[in-house]
């Protein structure tokens, strides 16, 4: 299996993200199971019942997001990629029929709840990877070949 990349923000927002649930999220549901089984007869308690599989929800995020941290590699932001599309690059691009895109490549673990960012692994992604500005840049989506030109690319340089 590849290595999963990430940018230094997106690694930094996972951490926060189980830093809550583990001491915010995680207490207070277990606070309400507590609650709920010293109502007694926990066979017909639908507090309890829900409470606890909430828990195990949160238990089961902690484990995911946790091996997720072990295993991934930050990427961060090199002078040497200036100019050209990388991991972490932001690109803007556009189309025969000035339809304007914004996109920024990361990791996997970023792109959910995203419009703007794009996995490494898709094809737009893929296409993009170490061409520069004004390149033409042909994407394979199923609905046929999607042509688009390269605006601009920037990077963010953020503090290692």
């Amino acid at each position: 299996m590849a290595t999963a990349l990430i940018t230094r923000e997106g690694f930094e927002a996972l951490k926060k993200e189980l830093e809550f649930i583990w001491k915010t999220e995680r207490p207070e549901t277990t606070a309400k199971v507590s609650w709920a089984a010293s109502l007694g007869d926990r066979s017909e308690n639908a507090d309890y019942k829900e409470n606890k599989r909430k828990l195990r929800q949160i238990d089961k995020k902690i484990r995911y997001i946790s091996k997720r941290l072990e295993a991934l590699k930050i990427v961060d932001y090199s002078p040497q990629q200036e100019g050209k599309v990388f991991f972490g690059a932001r690109v803007v691009l556009e189309n025969d029929d000035g339809k304007i895109l914004s996109v920024r490549i990361t990791g996997y673990d970023e792109i959910f709840g995203r419009t703007d960012y794009i996995s490494i692994d898709s094809p737009m992604a893929r296409a993009l990877l170490k061409k520069e500005v004004d390149d033409e840049v042909i994407v394979m989506t199923p609905e046929g070949k999607k042509v688009w030109y390269i605006n601009s690319i920037t990077y963010d340089k953020a503090k290692n």
